[in-house]
């Protein structure tokens, strides 16, 4: 009676789509197992479970292995669970993997044994033979569908020039700016400009304008003795421009280089022509600007040194 009623639960126990029950051989405790699966025809990448089921004496220990080999085309989704459905006269526990299939075709399973220890005798409990069909989802004929090329590992990108640019521009503005500022710092030289040499070059500048021809007497005086005052002032420091004509005749009078008789005639006429309403004739007016002019000159002559006198 006791072996129907065995028979009769592994029986209930095999029920399960692609199940199988055995019973170990050879000496020791009997021990019972089951392997069924939730779907015995998948595709790829559809989760299904391994139910594997090992009845054993009370005091025996069951020990399952865990999820199947990464290395294998059937690999766990989900930690291994442990229903536990033990009676005072065995232990029943059923393992369930929780696994997911990744090629097409007949793939096997890849779990290790269950080992069952009872005192010091061991039984394993072999799950090699556990596989599933992985059917494909193509159709039938596929023949034109080319899949694209696998994907490298590190995928090469273009690399952005445009910040080769950017650096390359920043670079020379930077360089621009420091160059600039290198230049403003820099202490400019300064050009001392003889002042003979520039009242000559004023006389000259003045007198193509033609203000003598246009009318304009009063203005070309006023003009031409701005040019001697000038040169007085950069000759001698007291000379300022501030001193009025008249100041102007008596401090020369201690400077014997300066014609004190040709200056002081050349000013007054001026003043009068400027202040007086004083009208001055085309060839009077020519003629104040050689007098003007001989005053440079003559002091010019008279203050260079007597080494430079002689070889001129």
């Amino acid at each position: 009676m006791r072996r129907v009623l065995l028979a009769v639960s592994f029986a209930a126990m095999a029920g399960g789509a692609g199940a199988d029950a055995q019973q170990t051989e050879g000496g020791g405790p009997s021990v019972r197992y089951g392997v069924t699966k939730s779907k015995d025809t998948v595709t790829v990448g559809q989760p299904f479970e391994i139910r594997v089921r090992v009845r054993a004496p009370a005091d025996a220990e069951i020990r399952f292995p865990d999820n199947p080999d990464t290395a294998g085309t059937v690999q766990g989704r989900d930690p291994r669970t442990i229903e536990v459905s033990d009676t005072v006269q065995f232990l029943d526990l059923t393992a369930v993997y929780h696994v997911a299939a990744w090629d097409v075709g007949r793939q096997p399973v890849r779990i290790d044994d269950v080992v069952v220890t009872w005192g010091a005798i061991e039984r394993r409990v072999p799950l090699d033979s556990v596989d599933v069909f992985v059917q494909t989802v193509l159709p039938a004929d596929s023949t034109l569908r080319v899949p694209k090329p696998a994907r490298p590992i590190f995928e090469a990108r273009a690399f952005p020039w445009w910040l080769l640019a950017l650096l390359a521009a920043a670079i020379a503005t930077a360089l621009g700016v420091w160059w600039w500022m290198r230049r403003r710092r820099r202490p400019r030289p300064v050009v001392v400009v003889d002042p003979y040499v520039r009242a000559m070059r004023e006389l000259n500048r003045i007198e193509a304008i033609g203000l003598v021809d246009a009318g304009e007497r009063t203005r070309f005086i006023a003009l031409v003795v701005e040019v001697v005052r000038d040169y007085l002032a950069a000759r001698y420091p007291d000379a300022s421009l501030a001193l009025t004509s008249r100041e102007l005749v008596s401090l020369m009078r201690k400077h014997p280089a300066v014609p004190f008789d040709q200056l002081s005639r050349a000013l007054h006429e001026a003043d009068l022509a400027k202040f007086a309403g004083f009208s001055l004739s085309e060839d009077r007016a020519r003629g104040l600007s050689r007098d003007i002019r001989g005053i440079i000159e003559h002091e010019h002559r008279a203050s260079q040194p007597t080494e430079q006198k002689a070889a001129a």
